[in-house]
């Protein structure tokens, strides 16, 4: 098995959901579906762990290419575009589907709907929920999630949202904590290339860039980490 502790993964829940899943189930000769961009080194990591197959799928051309880009060297990890609710997949064709902060949105109902139906009977599904805290969050804390499309769930009601929907809870938990680090690196980021932009790229990324910066002063500084949180899941189709 190969040695993935050290690896770098820039999404809320960093190397953990990840770590946690491949020390629980076995992911050798399975069939993979990884959803969202950013999820790169996820990919990666399940072909290390001699996965029979791992596809990833993003929304969007920018992010496709950019994921492409990434993998060019990787020519066993298939990068396509679809929407996640809406896909071109067979029913029952994998084994495994992961997804680590990329269905908290108002779509996750359909989302849902969909993974369930290209899961095989019995395959684990291992989503990464953005969570609010607590049930009032302030305007600002709900304007970060309406100007990110996040649609979260209370952290309560998690573990509820897919026993309706008729998965067996396997396993789940907290990793809150890991969203600290994942700002704080998401403004060092900000900080040390910015500076490397042309005036061109700058203004193409605008909103891109006033969104980090903003998410990462609300949790950092403004309190919304006392709203904020992120929860994990490995779930079994039944």
């Amino acid at each position: 098995m190969a040695d993935n502790t050290n690896k770098e993964i820039f999404l809320p829940g960093s190397v953990y959901q990840f770590l946690t899943f491949a020390d629980k189930f076995e992911i050798k000769d399975k069939s993979v579906l990884v959803i969202g961009a950013g999820s790169e080194e996820i990919s990666k990591m399940f072909l290390e762990q001699e996965a029979a197959s791992v596809i990833q799928i993003v929304d969007n051309d920018e992010t496709l290419l950019s994921s492409r880009l990434y993998l060019k060297d990787y020519k066993d990890i298939s990068v396509r575009m679809m929407m996640f609710e809406n896909t071109d997949f067979q029913n029952d064709k994998f084994d495994i589907v992961y997804a680590q902060g990329t269905i908290s949105s108002s779509r996750r109902n359909k989302i849902v709907k969909e993974i369930k139906n290209i899961l095989k009977p019995g395959g684990l599904f291992c989503p990464g929920e953005i969570v609010q805290l607590e049930n009032d969050a302030p305007v600002f804390v709900q304007e970060l999630w309406d100007a990110s499309n996040v649609s979260p769930l209370l952290t309560g009601v998690v573990s509820d949202y897919y026993k309706d929907r008729e998965f067996e809870i396997l396993y789940e938990d907290d990793l809150s904590s890991t969203l600290r680090d994942f700002y704080l690196t998401s403004k060092e980021l900000l900080i040390k290339n910015i500076e490397k932009l042309t005036e061109q790229e700058k203004a193409y990324h605008k909103k891109f860039l006033k969104k980090i910066s903003h998410e990462s002063n609300a949790y950092l500084k403004l309190g919304a980490d006392k709203y904020i949180g992120f929860k994990f899941l490995i779930l079994k189709k039944v």
